[in-house]
């Protein structure tokens, strides 16, 4: 119910953190994974070779929208069809509302919001195409639900995330494509280095967060495989948060 062999999978932001991580798994559970990122995916390659698992990269900028056929196209030259979609490529930029540029919204939404959806179309294209099912899973956050500080973009984007999933959702359930999410809460990444380093912001967070520790890039690769099984099939347009209880306080 929960098995993946074979399946292809597409994972963006694949050279560091949590899709690192979700290629890691994915891979380890006999998926075949491209991963997608800026720079070069040497190190979450040398990962999955040491267990002997399917792994090719396609670097790509994804701030604009340029990449997505050759990213399709990639997949398809290396394995002839694609199962699973996880969009985790995500940036942020942090200034007081007051001082954000129209650049750095751009930047952000584009990432983070754009990209997101015209991936998630092109790979609906060939699911539709082969006459198969997918799975498309969308990384939100816990900005998909609360307003944060000093980032407006990223919060927006991410609210936009959370609400598309529901939308495509509605148009591709019944086409055979599930479309949910998963919203990590505060992860020891490179996106939260900052605040970790904040020793005010960190106390603040460890406060709340109800297990008492930040989570782990690995800590969200259980809710990414069962989004990926079989064991998902009648879950559809919903956003699994993976936070260690900071919603529930």
């Amino acid at each position: 119910m929960f098995d993946i062999k074979n399946k292809v999978a597409i994972v963006t932001g694949a050279n560091t953190g949590l899709g690192q991580a979700i290629c890691v798994a994915y891979a380890k559970a006999g998926a075949k994974v491209l991963g997608v990122a800026r720079r070069s995916c040497e190190e979450t390659k040398a990962k999955i070779d040491e267990f002997g698992g399917t792994f090719n990269e396609c670097i790509a900028d994804l701030s604009s929208t340029r990449p997505i056929n050759n990213i399709m196209d990639t997949t398809l030259q290396l394995y002839g069809t694609v199962d699973i979609l996880v969009n985790n490529a995500g940036i942020i930029k942090r200034a007081d509302s007051v001082d954000v540029t129209e650049d750095d919204w751009d930047s952000v939404i584009n990432v983070n919001q754009k990209v997101v959806f015209f991936l998630s179309q092109a790979f609906a294209r060939i699911i539709f195409e082969q006459n198969k099912k997918g799975k498309i899973i969308n990384i939100a956050s816990m900005l998909s639900y609360q307003g944060g500080i000093r980032v407006p973009a990223y919060c927006a984007s991410k609210s936009a995330v959370m609400g598309f999933t529901r939308s495509l959702c509605n148009e591709w359930a019944s086409k055979g494509i599930n479309v949910n999410g998963i919203a990590p809460g505060y992860m020891e990444t490179n996106n939260t280095e900052q605040i970790r380093n904040d020793s005010k912001r960190n106390d603040a967070i460890l406060d709340r967060i109800t297990q008492g520790r930040w989570g782990r890039p690995e800590d969200i690769v259980g809710a990414a495989i069962f989004l990926a099984s079989e064991a998902s099939d009648y879950i559809n347009g919903f956003t699994i948060a993976v936070d260690g209880g900071w919603l529930a306080r």
